[in-house]
């Protein structure tokens, strides 16, 4: 995941998967930060299922063969967790799901993801800058949307949003350089250094 320039015949997983989690975290970030009406939710959710769940999750699996844990690990789980916010929303529009009852569980998930970013972001210490910023904004991000939901606070939640799309726009872009450094086989658009040595 951290590696920014392939040679010819090593395809980079990450390129893949930063755009299926990049694209997919606007668009919901969008209706989230009130950008995008509630309805957009209907355009979300079959992206969240191809493009942010299974072709991420496609992502992770490249990055297992290639031996890469933290790559693995972070597709496999994003992915995961837009498959998990796919059949929440769907199910429980559909009334197959009841959630009247769930009371805070979906933000205290949401934390609880909150906490799993925190521990990753930890790892990107030793990546590249790039990384280290996606992480930031994502556990911050997951903080705010579900502390904001439990505090009942407008304002936490739609921050919340703003910064998911600041997330969402870091990984696209990382996505970007990933395939135009390797597409030129040098340092077209950088990402840079390990943040720590």
């Amino acid at each position: 995941m951290a590696n920014e320039v392939t040679t010819a015949n090593e395809a980079n997983p990450a390129a893949l998967g930063l755009i299926c989690f990049g694209l997919t975290t606007v668009m919901l970030s969008l209706v989230n930060a009130g950008i995008v009406p509630e309805g957009g939710l209907a355009v979300v959710l079959p992206l969240a299922f191809i493009y942010g769940g299974l072709m991420q999750i496609v992502a992770g699996v490249f990055e297992a063969k290639a031996g890469n844990t933290f790559g693995m690990t972070a597709f496999v789980s994003y992915g995961a967790f837009w498959v998990w916010f796919a059949l929440l929303i769907w199910l429980g529009g559909m009334k197959s799901l009841d959630l009247s009852h769930v009371g805070s569980g979906i933000n205290v998930g949401l934390i609880l993801w909150g906490f799993f970013t925190l521990y990753m972001w930890v790892g990107t210490f030793k990546l590249n800058w790039a990384l280290w910023w996606i992480f930031l904004t994502l556990w911050v991000t997951y903080f705010l949307l579900g502390v904001g939901g439990l505090a009942g606070s407008h304002s936490l939640s739609l921050a919340g949003g703003w910064l998911g799309i600041i997330c969402g726009v870091i990984a696209m872009y990382t996505s970007f350089a990933i395939v135009t450094n390797s597409t030129f086989k040098r340092t077209v658009l950088p990402v840079g250094s390990a943040p720590s040595k």
